[in-house]
C-alpha cells in the first residue's frame, strides 16, 4: 500500500547556528491562504452534510471517471450519514450500498493491526519498547546494534528500505502471513527511531506477532477480537474475500469507464489486505472516537492517540499507527490508504466527535484521486470547521540567504536503497531550487491544481505556502541543509540531501547525453557499412582491431535495449507481479554489459589515437570512453549491477 504522499518538511534553526535546537513551527493556516473570503460556518447535520456530498460527489466522480464511492461521516456515536455513489459494478449497473457494498481501503487497514498490537499490550503479552527478536521465530538483525521495537514499527521508524516486490498480485496462491514474513528481510538502512520510512513490510511483522503471541491466525484474530465485538458483518481481511461476502465485493477499475480489474491479493496482508464497508467503517471509527470503545480500555486508546513521534518540532506527529494531519488547526488523527483500483482516506477529530471516511473503487483519470481526496477533505473541514481569517505574512528577512542554503536535491526515505529497484531513484529525487527573485522552489510539491506553490518563510528555515498554508522545511547542521520536511506526510517520509555522485541534477542530463552517444554509435554501424558499399570503400580495420570495432558497436545496440528492458520492470514495480527471472537476466546481462562496453571503449580509443586516425574519430573515440563511463558510474550509484530480485 503505498500511502498518498507527495513531499517533504521540519524546521531547524539558523544557518549560522549548527546543531541548534528547532524553533517552534506556526499552525497550519486554513484555506484563506490567499486573502479569500473565510468560509462561513455550518452546523454538521445530515441534511447538510448530504446537500453538500450530493453537490461534490457526482461531479467529482464523473469528472475524474471514477466508478463509485463510498463516503461516511460519523458524529457523537452515531452515523450521521453514509452515502453510496456511482457504481460497485459497471457493467451490472450495480450502485454502491454503503450498508453492503466492500470497497478495499488499502493501509487503512493498518489500524485494525495497529488496534490489534495494543490489544495485546494491554493484556500484557507485548511491551513496545522491547526487541521484537523476543516475539519472532526468526531473527531480524541489528542496525548499529540496535534493535527495532514495536514502538518504531508503529511509528514508522524501524529503518527498513522500501521492499514492493510482490506487494499487490492477481492469483489465487495467497502467501500465508508467515511465508511473506520471512521470504526476504528488506537491509535496515537508517538507525531505528531516527528516520521516518513508511514500510508495508514492518506492518506484516507486528501482524506475524500479534499471531504468534494470541496463538490464532491473524485473520481469526481479527475477526473475533475487532470485528465480531463491532458486529461488523460485512469486513474481512481474508483473500479472496469468503463466499458469503462476495456478491457485495465492489469491483476495481483503472478507469470508471473501462473494464473491470481482477480482485487484488496484498501479498503482506497486515498491511492492507482488507474488505469493508462504509456502514462498518463507521462502527470502527466510533469505536476509536468513544476511546477505544469495546476495543481498547480508555487508557490504552489515550495511548495510541497521542504523539509517539515527532520528526520535526511544531509539524506533524506520529501516533501509535494514527499518524496527525492539522486541519484549519485543528488536531485529526488519520490514515490514508491505497491499492492499485481502491483509493481511501480515514480522518477522526477527536475534539469534535467527528469522524470522516471516504473509499473509491477507481484511480480515475489522470490519477484523479488523489485530488478528490486532498480536496474533499479541504473543502469539509472549510465548510464545517473553518479556521479564522489568515494572511500572508511577508517574508523574513533571511529567506533569500535560507533558500539558496536549502537548494539541492533530496532523496525520498521510502525507496529502495540497497538492490535494483533503486534505480527508481532516477525520476524520484526531489528538486529543490530558487526563482529568479531569490524565492524558494519545490518542484515536486505542487497545489492541487498542479501548479508552482509560492513559499513564504515565516520562521528560520520554515515556509508555509502561499496558496493553502501547507508547510516545508529543513534541518541545517554545520550549516548545510541535510534533511528537509512537508507537513502532510513529515510524520512517515522525509527527504534526504543526496551525495554527489548520486546527485540526478547533473547525473540524469549526462546519462541522457551519453544515451544519445550510444546510440549515435549504435546507428554508425549500419550507416557506415551503406556509405562504405555505396562508394565501393574497405573498412580498414582487420583481425583484433576489427573485433574489437564490431563487439563495441554490438554493445551500443545491446545497451539501450537492456535499458529499455530495465524501464519495463520499473513499469511493473507499482503494480502486479515481477518476473524474478527478467530482473536476473538484466543483472547478469548488466554486469558484462556495463563493464565490457566501457573495456571495449577504452581500447578502441587507443587504438585510435596510437594507430593514427581523424580528429573526428579521435573525438568520438573519446565520448564514447566517456558515454560508457557515465553507464557504469549510474549502474553502480542506482543498483542496477547487483544480485538478487528481492526488493
Amino acid at each position: 500500500m503505498r500511502c498518498l504522499a507527495v513531499a517533504a518538511l521540519a524546521l531547524a534553526g539558523s544557518a549560522t547556528q549548527a546543531d541548534q535546537t528547532p524553533q517552534q513551527a506556526p499552525s497550519r493556516a486554513p484555506a484563506a491562504a490567499q486573502n479569500r473570503p473565510v468560509p462561513v460556518g455550518h452546523d454538521l447535520t445530515q441534511q447538510d452534510a448530504d446537500a453538500w456530498l450530493d453537490g461534490f460527489m457526482p461531479y467529482a466522480l464523473g469528472r475524474g471517471d471514477i466508478a463509485g464511492a463510498v463516503v461516511v461521516i460519523v458524529k457523537d456515536g452515531k452515523v450521521l450519514t453514509q452515502r453510496g455513489f456511482g457504481y460497485a459494478d459497471v457493467a451490472a449497473r450495480k450502485p454502491v450500498d454503503p450498508e453492503k457494498t466492500l470497497f478495499r481501503p488499502g493501509s487503512v487497514s493498518k489500524l485494525y493491526t495497529w488496534t490489534a498490537v495494543m490489544q495485546q499490550v494491554e493484556a500484557g503479552k507485548l511491551d513496545l519498547d522491547a526487541d521484537i527478536n523476543r516475539y519472532l521465530d526468526f531473527a531480524i538483525p541489528p542496525f548499529d546494534g540496535k534493535p527495532i521495537t514495536l514502538r518504531n514499527i508503529m511509528t514508522h521508524t524501524a529503518g527498513f528500505e522500501e521492499a514492493g516486490r510482490d506487494l499487490i498480485v492477481r492469483r489465487d496462491d495467497v502467501p500465508t502471513l508467515e511465508s511473506a514474513v520471512k521470504r526476504w528481510t528488506p537491509h535496515r538502512v537508517f538507525a531505528p527511531g531516527s528516520t521516518p520510512a513508511y514500510s508495508n513490510y514492518a506492518t506484516a511483522l507486528a501482524g506475524y506477532i500479534v499471531q504468534r503471541v494470541s496463538g490464532l491466525s491473524f485473520d481469526d484474530y481479527v475477526e473475533r477480537n475487532i470485528f465480531q465485538r463491532l458486529d461488523m458483518r460485512h469486513a474481512t481481511f481474508r483473500q479472496p474475500v469468503p463466499a458469503r461476502l462476495r456478491a457485495d465485493m465492489a469491483k476495481g477499475y483503472d478507469l470508471g469507464s473501462g473494464a473491470a480489474e481482477p480482485f487484488e491479493i496484498v501479498s503482506v496482508a497486515p498491511a492492507g489486505s482488507s474488505s469493508i464497508s462504509g456502514a462498518d467503517m463507521a462502527k470502527f471509527m466510533i469505536a476509536h472516537l468513544d476511546n477505544g470503545g469495546p476495543l481498547l480500555r480508555p487508557e490504552t486508546a489515550k495511548r495510541m492517540h497521542s504523539p509517539a513521534n515527532e520528526p520535526f518540532p511544531g509539524f506533524n506527529r506520529m501516533m501509535l499507527g494514527f499518524y496527525e494531519q492539522k486541519v484549519n488547526g485543528l488536531s485529526a488523527i488519520a490514515h490514508a490508504g491505497d491499492t492499485k483500483l481502491f483509493h481511501s482516506n480515514l480522518v477522526l477529530f477527536p475534539s469534535k466527535n467527528v469522524g470522516f471516511y471516504i473509499s473509491m473503487n477507481s484511480r480515475g483519470k489522470e490519477k484523479a484521486v488523489s485530488p478528490i481526496r486532498d480536496a474533499m477533505l479541504k473543502q469539509f473541514a472549510d465548510r464545517y470547521f473553518p479556521a479564522p481569517a489568515w494572511s500572508p505574512p511577508a517574508d523574513l528577512p533571511t529567506a533569500r540567504e535560507h533558500a539558496a542554503l536549502v537548494a539541492g536535491t533530496y532523496a525520498n526515505s521510502r525507496e529502495p536503497m540497497e538492490n535494483w529497484a533503486a534505480m527508481m531513484g532516477l525520476l524520484t529525487q526531489m528538486r529543490v531550487g530558487t526563482d529568479k527573485d531569490g524565492k524558494l522552489t519545490v518542484a515536486n510539491i505542487r497545489t492541487i491544481g498542479s501548479a508552482p506553490r509560492k513559499w513564504i518563510e515565516v520562521a528560520p528555515f520554515v515556509w508555509q505556502s502561499r496558496e493553502d498554508g501547507v508547510r516545508f522545511a529543513a534541518k541545517v547542521e554545520n550549516g548545510k541543509a541535510v534533511r528537509v520536511f512537508y507537513d502532510p506526510i513529515a510524520p512517515f517520509m522525509v527527504w534526504d540531501r543526496v551525495a554527489w555522485y548520486k546527485d540526478t541534477a547533473w547525473l540524469k542530463p549526462a546519462a541522457m547525453a551519453a544515451l544519445a552517444i550510444i546510440v549515435l554509435t549504435a546507428l554508425g554501424w549500419p550507416v557506415g557499412a551503406l556509405v562504405r558499399r555505396r562508394y565501393g570503400v574497405k573498412l580498414d580495420r582487420t583481425g583484433r582491431d576489427l573485433a574489437v570495432h564490431r563487439a563495441l558497436r554490438a554493445c551500443a545496440w545491446a545497451m539501450p535495449l537492456l535499458l529499455g528492458s530495465w524501464a519495463f520492470v520499473a513499469s511493473k514495480v507499482g503494480g502486479f507481479k515481477t518476473s524474478a527471472a527478467l530482473i536476473w537476466f538484466n543483472q547478469i546481462a548488466g554486469l558484462l554489459l556495463f563493464f565490457g562496453f566501457l573495456a571495449l571503449a577504452l581500447w578502441n580509443a587507443r587504438m585510435i589515437w596510437t594507430r593514427g586516425g581523424g580528429w573526428l574519430g579521435k573525438l568520438w573515440s573519446g565520448l564514447i570512453v566517456l558515454a560508457a563511463g557515465i553507464m557504469l558510474w549510474v549502474a553502480l550509484a542506482f543498483r542496477l549491477i547487483s544480485f538478487g530480485a528481492n526488493w
